[in-house]
């Protein structure tokens, strides 16, 4: 057998000792008391202290009016103005406390208060972990960090990091706004609320809803996701993911993206949007929808991008759709390059190659001006290189042309239009069978269309016009259309899909 050099014997017996030190606790140490009772029949280790009472543990001083130090146990329990002195940037306050100087966890019962530079938190009970630095309630409590305060019935503070945790009935209170959750985690250094639950932020001009997300008190600005809903003013704003700036009001939304004007009573869908008050606009892209329900029938609008225009009071004034406009409802649908829909005075006006198609009728025009009036059309007025093409049989189209054109409706139908200036004409005559009797062919200053079902039933020139009745044999192909005459059927939108397809 081989045997150690002493002096590795005695190294190790050190280190033994060392370590076994390491593991004892330190005693809690009485530095001061005005009185100190033993009563060896009851219990020699215990110490009855009594006036101005300091004790110390580690590197923490405790402060109370009286207490009973239990040396045997390591803990004592002290009375009556307890204060323990944690760090220079914090103290606790409490009417009682139970220590306990194996675990150095501390038990504080009684208008508890905790004090450091960033918050104070109130409660009736308080656990506080030295080890861990973290401080638990289960009761209620407050906390009050700068303008902000927070309740809620459990929670916990990290003392290290100046992070509260939340749990149960979270209420922050803020001079600008009120903010409910069930769980919430606050740091009273950055100012920031995070979300992990149902949460619902109040102020008096706008109001949030959502599940996850932040909140930074300080810059009234925020990111938020799952469920957001974001009211302000006359307009409303959902998305998956949405960023928030109170003070000048914007968001910026991602992902099934839908913007409300309750006002107006359109949504406005898409998949990335803004909503700026301050520069009076929001916009929807990324597969832009605008959806305007009326009485009998609802109007479904894409377009590349959708603005909406606010005027100071943040009301919306118009709807601006760019590039690649096509809607479509039952019995109206349409497209062209770019629309404008101004709110103040209800009217519609299409830019740059814009086509409408009301049944077997399609409209053209260099632009189109659409009024509505109680929610339906009213008027709908269409300026040079005015064309209306029907299709009266497979290769036969009944065509009329003129510098300007004015429809009007009756329950969303076309059922007049007058035609004015260079007012050409192309219809096939029938009899009541369907029998062809000839195309007539003419030339007038105006005249008027009369329509039955969205459907040409008669016209009438309101000036002699120059023309003729011609049979089938008389005219060729070519002579059979009107010059520019364009037929595009293949881009309608029959359904309200369709509109998505340019």
């Amino acid at each position: 057998m081989k045997w150690l050099h002493p002096y590795w014997v005695f190294q190790v017996l050190l280190l033994a000792g060392t370590m076994l030190s390491a593991q004892q606790p330190a005693k809690v140490r009485l530095i001061r008391s005005d009185e100190l009772l033993v009563d060896e029949r009851f219990n020699k280790d215990v110490q009855r202290l009594l006036g101005n009472v300091v004790m110390l543990h580690d590197s923490t001083y405790f402060y109370c009016d009286s207490a009973w130090l239990n040396r045997g146990t390591n803990n004592f329990r002290a009375f009556s103005r307890v204060h323990i002195n944690v760090s220079d940037t914090l103290d606790i306050y409490s009417d009682s406390l139970h220590y306990d100087g194996g675990t150095r966890i501390a038990d504080l019962y009684g208008n508890v208060k905790l004090v450091d530079n960033r918050a104070t938190l109130t409660t009736d009970h308080l656990t506080y972990d030295r080890n861990s630095r973290i401080a638990y309630y289960y009761n209620g409590a407050v906390i009050v960090s700068d303008t902000n305060v927070l309740t809620s019935l459990t929670g916990h503070y990290f003392t290290g990091s100046k992070e509260a945790y939340f749990r149960r009935e979270v209420v922050l209170t803020n001079p600008d706004y009120v903010i409910r959750s069930d769980t919430l985690k606050y740091n009273t250094t950055s100012k920031t609320a995070w979300f992990y639950g149902p949460t619902t932020i109040v102020g008096e001009t706008d109001s949030i809803y959502c599940e996850d997300g932040w909140y930074n008190t300080e810059f009234d600005v925020s990111r938020m996701k799952k469920n957001v809903y974001v009211l302000h003013a006359e307009q409303v704003l959902w998305g998956d993911t949405v960023f928030y700036r109170r003070h000048p009001a914007f968001g910026q939304a991602e992902n099934n993206v839908t913007l409300y004007d309750t006002l107006q009573n359109i949504y406005v869908k898409g998949h990335y949007g803004e909503y700026d008050d301050e520069a009076g606009y929001a916009y929807v892209t990324d597969s832009a929808l605008a959806i305007m329900p009326e009485k009998n029938d609802t109007l479904f609008l894409h377009a590349d991008t959708l603005w909406m225009r606010t005027d100071s009071a943040g009301k919306a004034r118009l709807m601006q759709a760019y590039k690649r406009v096509k809607f479509f409802r039952r019995n109206l649908q349409g497209m062209s390059d770019s629309l404008v829909y101004h709110f103040p005075d209800s009217t519609i006006i299409m830019y740059r190659e814009p086509v409408i198609w009301s049944d077997s009728n399609q409209l053209t025009a260099d632009s189109v001006k659409v009024v509505i009036a109680n929610n339906e059309i009213d008027t709908m007025v269409l300026y040079n290189s005015c064309f209306i093409i029907s299709r009266d049989g497979p290769d036969s189209y009944n065509q009329v042309k003129g510098r300007m054109m004015t429809g009007y409706f009756r329950n969303n139908e076309i059922v007049k239009i007058r035609v004015d200036g260079n007012v050409e004409t192309l219809y096939y005559l029938r009899e009541d069978n369907n029998a062809l009797i000839g195309i007539q062919k003419a030339r007038a200053s105006r005249m008027i269309i009369f329509l039955d079902s969205n459907q040409i039933r008669g016209f009438t020139y309101i000036d002699k016009p120059d023309g003729a009745i011609h049979t089938v044999s008389e005219l060729n192909t070519e002579e059979r259309i009107l010059r520019d005459f364009k037929w595009i059927e293949g881009r309608r939108p029959m359904r309200k899909e369709d509109i998505f397809v340019w």
